[in-house]
């Protein structure tokens, strides 16, 4: 199912947060297993209750998944999500978007070549 208007504005607004687009890019390379809260914590520098603020509203947008080990809970990327937002950019480049004949293909990844379009 494709997202809608009003998912995709949720998760570019949480993303306009300084301290969640922090988190994300940490997340983002961090390790394949998740990366445990108190890490994030000690990398943002931020308190547990303000932390877990961020963390569940990037996690309420899909833009990342939690999983519990015990105690511990892990964030990851939710790479699916973030792939859609970035498509999501890139929709009407091919439709007749001019800013986008300026871009090539390699640089617009929602952009097929076969359809040729992002070519000047």
């Amino acid at each position: 199912m494709t997202p809608s208007l009003d998912q995709n504005a949720e998760r570019f607004k949480a993303l306009g947060h300084p301290v969640r687009l922090a988190i994300l890019r940490l997340v983002v390379q961090g390790h394949q297993e998740g990366t445990p809260a108190g890490e994030i914590q000690d990398a943002v520098g931020i308190p547990a209750s303000t932390l877990s603020h961020h963390l569940a509203c990037l996690a309420e947008t899909s833009l990342v998944q939690v999983e519990r080990e015990g105690t511990t809970l892990r964030y990851r990327a939710h790479f699916e999500t973030l792939h859609g937002l970035t498509e999501y950019l890139w929709q009407d480049c091919c439709k007749g978007g001019r800013a986008c004949l300026a871009a090539t293909p390699a640089e617009s990844p929602g952009c097929g070549s076969s359809q040729g379009c992002c070519t000047s």
